[in-house]
C-alpha cells in the first residue's frame, strides 16, 4: 500500500499529538510507504516557517520531523500537469504525486480533495478514515 500524507496532515503531525502524529507512526509500524514530492516538500516548509507555527514548534523539531517522514517515505518526481481542483489550483500537486507515485490512498483534511472521494482509482480519507483501514493490514 502506498499513500500520499497531504501537507494539512504532516503539519498537524507535526505541531500536536493527536490523529495525524499516531497515523505518522502507525504508518511506519505497518510498513506502509508514503510518497510524497519536492512540491509537497516545499509547502510544507513554507508553511512551518510561518511564525504561528513557529509557536508550537522549532527548526530543530520540523528538520527532525521531516528526517523521520524521509525514513518512511519515496520522494517522487511529479511529471503530471493536470488541473482539477479549480477552486484551490494548489490541491492538484497533491493529487498529481498521488498519481505520479501510483498511491492507493490520499490522506488529507483539506475539503476540495475530500470532496472528489477517488481520483484515477485513488482513494481520499480522512486521517480518521485511514487509521480504521490501517487496522486491517498485517504487519
Amino acid at each position: 500500500m502506498k499513500v500520499v500524507l497531504d501537507t494539512n496532515v504532516l503539519v498537524s503531525a507535526l505541531i500536536k499529538s493527536g490523529k495525524p502524529r499516531e497515523l505518522i507512526f502507525k504508518l511506519a509500524k505497518k510498513n506502509i510507504r508514503v510518497v510524497t514530492s519536492k512540491n509537497i516538500l516545499e509547502e510544507f516548509i513554507k508553511i512551518t516557517d510561518d511564525p504561528r507555527i513557529r509557536r508550537y514548534v522549532g527548526e530543530d523539531d520540523t528538520i527532525t520531523f521531516l528526517r523521520a517522514i524521509g525514513s518512511i517515505a519515496n520522494i517522487i518526481k511529479v511529471r503530471s500537469k493536470f488541473n482539477v481542483i479549480k477552486e484551490d489550483p494548489d490541491d492538484d500537486m497533491v493529487l498529481r504525486t498521488a498519481h505520479d507515485g501510483k498511491a492507493d490512498y490520499i490522506i488529507s483534511g483539506d475539503k476540495h480533495l475530500l470532496s472528489l472521494g477517488e481520483f484515477k482509482e485513488i482513494k481520499i480519507v480522512t486521517v480518521s478514515r485511514m487509521l480504521n483501514i490501517i487496522e486491517t493490514v498485517r504487519e
